[in-house]
């Protein structure tokens, strides 16, 4: 038995049905710039079997980014961080202020836990027919936290509708991870939104800025970046 003042700490992602599952998937983007070809940066991450999207930046015309993701952390840090330090990656200009890292997550509701943890987001950004994305991270204010938790799942809920209508349509497709502690700028999420079409991701961002939680619950949001994928490859079932 707990003593009276000990907390109980679980850290597993939870889905419907008691479903629990203490794995989850890291994301990262790095943004880099002065890139003359972009395919050589292509034939360097499929030569190393990395798993993720090489994106040609619409802000920069030499710019580039790689999004990664693992499942283990300890593969930005040692795989990933020795490729990017190598050429044909060395001689870039990283721009460290556009980095962002995210988890996967669960909010308790999830039919398949670990397809929403482990499977979906891959095949989402890996999608050959969703090539333009756009990545951003948000943080919110204290004050959402403080609401009733009642009060919070409408206003979240107003969010969820908007989103499935933009995915039912194929129009919106999101990626929504949390980065609490590992975001530069303490935000709490990571957000990818993957489409075919560049217009309608900014059209749903646009969309987004009049439900409440953004127009009164939002701290801040961005920095932005917009990209084009060149190059994609995903192990959905890993």
């Amino acid at each position: 038995m707990n003593h009276p003042n000990e907390i109980e700490v679980d850290v597993r992602e939870h889905g419907a049905n008691q479903q629990t599952l203490n794995q989850r998937l890291y994301m990262q983007l790095q943004v880099f710039g002065d890139c003359a070809d972009a395919h050589v940066l292509a034939h360097a991450l499929r030569a190393a079997g990395i798993e993720g999207v090489l994106y040609r930046d619409l802000n920069d015309a030499r710019g580039v980014a790689v999004l990664a993701m693992h499942q283990d952390p300890a593969f930005f840090v040692t795989t990933l961080r020795d490729l990017l330090g190598a050429e044909p990656f060395r001689q870039l200009r990283q721009k460290s202020e556009l980095a962002m890292l995210g988890r996967t997550y669960a909010s308790g509701f999830e039919g398949d836990l670990q397809d929403w943890l482990l499977h979906k987001p891959r095949l989402t950004a890996c999608n050959p027919a969703w090539p333009w994305a756009i990545w951003y991270p948000l943080r919110r204010s204290g004050a959402f936290s403080k609401l009733p938790q009642a009060e919070q799942a409408a206003i979240l809920r107003e969010h969820g509708i908007i989103g499935r209508a933009y995915g039912e349509a194929d129009l919106a497709h999101d990626i929504r991870l949390a980065c609490h502690g590992l975001d530069l700028n303490d935000n709490d999420f990571l957000i990818g939104l993957i489409g075919r079409d560049l217009h309608p991701l900014s059209h749903i961002v646009q969309t987004m800025r009049k439900t409440k939680q953004t127009s009164e619950f939002i701290q801040s949001l961005g920095p932005f970046f917009v990209g084009h994928a060149l190059w994609q490859k995903c192990n959905p079932k890993e």
